[in-house]
């Protein structure tokens, strides 16, 4: 009786087992993980923390610097493509709104491209065959005059202070014949040289005008690629802070033109009053040479006084640098505050320490294209750490920066023009 009643009961009670409903959790079952304290190690309690704060900098610093100077080897490296290439975006910001315009007012598209391209190889081929024809002409008798002014030179190094007789003049120029003849191996070299840069130079020409071409053809939509490369969230400040960057560089392209044209009829009509001859080549060189901020107008000066010291006296060359120096300082003190400081305002310090890194770091291309670069940077990083693109806010209006590298004039009472006030940056969103 016993063992039936008890296997009853095992029964019932695993039937109640099986039969019991399963209640749900009314609340999640959360793990409550203490935290772990960090074992002192007797290093960091122990340095302050200007330190660690100047170590946190100092690591940064150096991994921005290592991308910077990679980037600086793939341009140095790649500089036969890189420097066409930015030529051929320089000469785009004085064309494109030559297209704009030609467009808005019904030429077709090709017919606009085609009138730019023709018309800025028209203006560079004519300014060369005017220097070449006026070299020529101003060559005739070329030789006469050369010895005319040797003479009158060793005549006033003999009455100079220095009182160098004729034999001690030819001596001087018999050793620095020698000189050349023994180093002729550097000439031939040099020649070699020439040869390949000027395969380089008809490439890059090649390049330039191709990359000029389709810049001009489809230039919004590579920009358009180049900002969907980027991510969704950064398209609007990378589309504005391009808008901003061109308009300084269209800005700073026809400034400089219009400065390196009145340099340009500055001296060489000076070189023309007093008698100079090939003034004409003087102004395309100055003209030419202008582009380089600083730099191009100082040595393009400097060869027009060389000249008159060799074709003409010492006195008419005093009279050139006289004018060289008229002019630059018209530029320096004029020209600049009043025409560059309305388009694009640089600060003079800031101009001459990036031409003189980018002399250093690439030479005759490194210093002119160091102040449009470095220019074109500061104002899209201004626009991007504005962070005016979030509010849809207009290039011009948000690009400020520093009192060193302001490129956008901020004086009392100057307006943008309307059309720049009405540009909403457009971003590009899939």
């Amino acid at each position: 009786m016993s063992t039936s009643t008890g296997r009853s009961g095992w029964f019932s009670r695993r039937r109640k087992v099986r039969t019991a409903p399963e209640v749900p959790s009314a609340q999640p079952i959360t793990a409550v993980v203490s935290p772990v304290r960090a074992v002192p190690n007797g290093v960091d309690e122990n340095i302050p923390a200007g330190i660690r704060l100047a170590g946190a900098w100092s690591w940064r610093l150096l991994v921005i610097a290592a991308a910077i100077a990679v980037v600086l080897f793939l341009v140095v490296q790649l500089r036969f493509i890189v420097i066409p290439l930015l030529v051929a975006v320089l000469v785009s910001a004085l064309l494109v709104p030559l297209v704009g315009f030609l467009t808005r007012h019904r030429w077709p598209k090709g017919l606009a491209v085609a009138l730019a391209l023709v018309g800025t190889l028209a203006v560079i081929a004519g300014l060369v065959t005017l220097a070449v024809t006026q070299i020529a002409a101003g060559s005739v008798g070329l030789s006469t005059r050369f010895a005319a002014s040797y003479a009158n030179l060793k005549d006033v190094l003999a009455a100079s202070p220095l009182q160098l007789s004729n034999a001690e003049i030819n001596g001087y120029l018999s050793q620095a014949v020698d000189a050349l003849q023994n180093d002729s191996q550097i000439f031939i070299t040099g020649a070699l040289s020439l040869g390949s840069s000027l395969g380089h130079l008809a490439t890059g020409a090649l390049l330039t005008l191709f990359s000029l071409l389709f810049i001009l053809i489809d230039g919004a939509g590579i920009w358009n690629w180049i900002v969907k490369i980027f991510p969704r969230r950064a398209r609007p400040a990378i589309a504005g802070a391009g808008i901003a960057g061109w308009r300084t560089l269209g800005n700073f392209a026809r400034v400089q033109i219009l400065v390196a044209t009145i340099d340009a009829i500055g001296i060489g009509a000076g070189a023309a009053i007093l008698g100079v001859p090939m003034a004409i080549p003087i102004g395309v060189l100055v003209f030419l040479g202008s582009f380089i901020p600083i730099v191009g107008a100082v040595a393009t000066g400097a060869v027009a006084v060389l000249i008159a010291l060799i074709f003409n006296d010492w006195f008419v060359a005093l009279l050139m640098l006289g004018v060289v120096l008229l002019v630059q300082q018209i530029e320096g003190h004029v020209l600049q505050p009043l025409i560059m400081g309305t388009a694009v305002k640089v600060h003079p310090l800031g101009v001459v320490l990036v031409v003189a890194a980018g002399a250093l770091l690439a030479g005759i291309p490194g210093a002119l294209f160091a102040v449009p670069v470095a220019a074109v940077l500061n104002v899209m990083i201004s626009y991007i750490h504005s962070g005016a693109w979030r509010g849809g806010v207009p290039p011009a209006a948000a690009a400020g920066g520093s009192i060193l590298w302001q490129t956008i004039p901020q004086r009392p009472g100057f307006r943008q023009p309307r059309s720049i006030q009405q540009a909403v940056p457009q971003s590009t969103a899939e």
